[in-house]
């Protein structure tokens, strides 16, 4: 393991304050995660079935691993292949290291990862890029680490996610109370910019639905999800003002129940030799 995992700088997980924030409500919530993970189940498994179906690599790299679920998909799906698990939050890894999945289980920071250069033929990561300040530093990141040939495949969310309880919190009082992402045109001069090939890069709503607000508020929490803003208003949430945002909310109704809009953002991008 010593060949190509490397010791992470002593900063590498410090950032600015909301990264550290990140950390702690994902770290919070990992006892929580998985009862409520259908959409992080969804979307990882649509880019499982996105990997370029000749790809074989022996080493991979599930980047933002959480509870571990992809990192047994991955250990699974390539056998004879070893991979490490790393995400920012401590508390998801000891909740996932006892599963199995991965040889090593590290806590790290994308945008400084602790591997070393051409070591892992496969970065996979699911729903944890939208919470990198620095894309372009994760995508060069992702070049360093891959050998010739390797394969990076991520999914993220982008703006347009959560527009419904945008909205409704717009019609309350104006303040973000709902995490903001960066427009797929960014990702798409990023990932042009990367020096790494792009196979694809696409988005594809996904649209939950819930009989009442408070279940999809209760999700974002349990996910530890819920508005990481810098700038978030800090007013409690009273009973007038949830009673108004219930009343807005209300407006997208449709038979289905309250929608929850998710931008999912598809990306393969391959290493050149």
């Amino acid at each position: 393991m010593s060949e190509w995992v490397a010791v992470a700088p002593a900063n590498a997980a410090s950032g600015l304050p909301d990264k550290r924030q990140v950390a702690a409500s994902f770290s919070r919530a990992a006892a929580s995660y998985d009862a409520v993970a259908e959409l992080q189940r969804t979307v990882g498994s649509a880019l499982i079935e996105r990997l370029p179906t000749d790809l074989q690599p022996s080493r991979w790299l599930d980047l933002g691993a959480g509870t571990g679920y992809f990192s047994r998909v991955l250990a699974s799906r390539f056998s004879t292949s070893e991979g490490v698990a790393l995400d920012i939050a401590e508390g998801m890894l000891r909740h996932a290291r006892p599963q199995g999945g991965a040889a090593a289980f590290i806590a790290g920071d994308a945008e400084c990862l602790p591997l070393r250069d051409a070591s892992v033929d496969l970065v996979f990561s699911s729903l944890a890029l939208q919470w990198c300040e620095d894309f372009s530093a994760v995508l060069s990141e992702a070049k360093r680490v891959l050998r010739p040939d390797g394969v990076l495949a991520f999914t993220s969310l982008c703006s347009g996610t959560l527009q419904e309880l945008r909205d409704s919190w717009q019609a309350v009082d104006g303040f973000t109370h709902v995490n903001r992402f960066r427009s797929l045109e960014v990702y798409q001069q990023l990932c042009a910019a990367s020096g790494l090939q792009l196979d694809r890069l696409d988005v594809e709503p996904q649209v939950l639905h819930f009989a009442e607000l408070r279940q999809l508020t209760h999700e974002l929490k349990a996910l530890g999800a819920h508005n990481l803003n810098p700038g978030r208003s800090g007013r409690l949430t009273g009973r007038a003002r949830i009673r108004a945002l219930i009343d807005a909310y209300e407006q997208f109704r449709t038979p289905s129940g309250l929608p929850a809009t998710y931008q999912v953002v598809y990306g393969v991008l391959r290493k050149d030799f």
